[in-house]
């Protein structure tokens, strides 16, 4: 693939990604505080969501590697591979756990909704089979990518212990019991391990991307 075409193809996946994430933050501002109580809560808890987070480093990956498809380093390595891989769990475990769950959603709350959970994932996948940049996940990468994922896991605790609310009823303590709320992050923590497993042994055998030989 052409820089031109693999930069088009990043571009496309911060659209939605971006895109989702600002409707959201338009509906907290303008809806106000609902069950939060305040603004600035309800702000904390949009952005203590794992799909807010997710859409947040793929939308901001996607435009620096739009930018240039080429870029490289290895804190964009960690922070590009951390991105896709919760990204796609994120579609995952929306879509085969917590699709349904959120009644009453505006129609602008249903086309974020789309957005981050299905465009988003769907998109990013796609464009890194097809664009990479590649090769990139080496062992230290999958390593280190696994980092941000833990560090939600234990701040999403910490927090939930604190002030009682969880962004997610399968990590919902009060709920479940600290036994099984450890459980199903454990599952979450494994599928992201696993993924990220799977996405070295596929950037070892696909093709270099973007294609440096091609000028257009």
């Amino acid at each position: 693939m052409s820089r031109r075409a693999a930069s088009a193809g990043h571009l496309l996946v911060a659209l939605p990604a971006l895109g989702g994430v600002l409707m959201e933050l338009v509906i907290a501002l303008v809806d106000g505080p609902g069950a939060a109580g305040t603004t600035a809560e309800r702000l904390v808890r949009l952005f203590s969501y794992f799909t807010v987070l997710s859409n947040v480093g793929v939308g901001v990956v996607s435009v620096l590697l739009a930018l240039d498809p080429a870029r490289d380093g290895r804190l964009l390595r960690v922070v590009h591979l951390d991105a896709l891989l919760c990204i796609v769990v994120t579609g995952v475990v929306y879509n085969t756990v917590l699709a349904g769950t959120v009644p009453g959603l505006t129609q602008a709350g249903q086309l974020s909704n789309v957005l981050l959970h299905m465009a988003s994932p769907v998109l990013a996948v796609v464009v890194w089979l097809l664009a990479g940049p590649r090769p990139r996940v080496d062992a230290r990468t999958v390593a280190w990518s696994v980092v941000g994922p833990l560090a939600w896991i234990g701040y999403t605790f910490v927090r939930g212990a604190a002030v009682g609310w969880y962004p997610y009823p399968f990590l919902d303590v009060g709920e479940l019991g600290l036994g099984r709320a450890l459980v199903n992050a454990g599952l979450v923590a494994a599928m992201f391990l696993l993924l990220a497993l799977l996405a070295g042994w596929a950037d070892r055998r696909l093709p270099a991307a973007p294609d440096g030989r091609a000028a257009g």
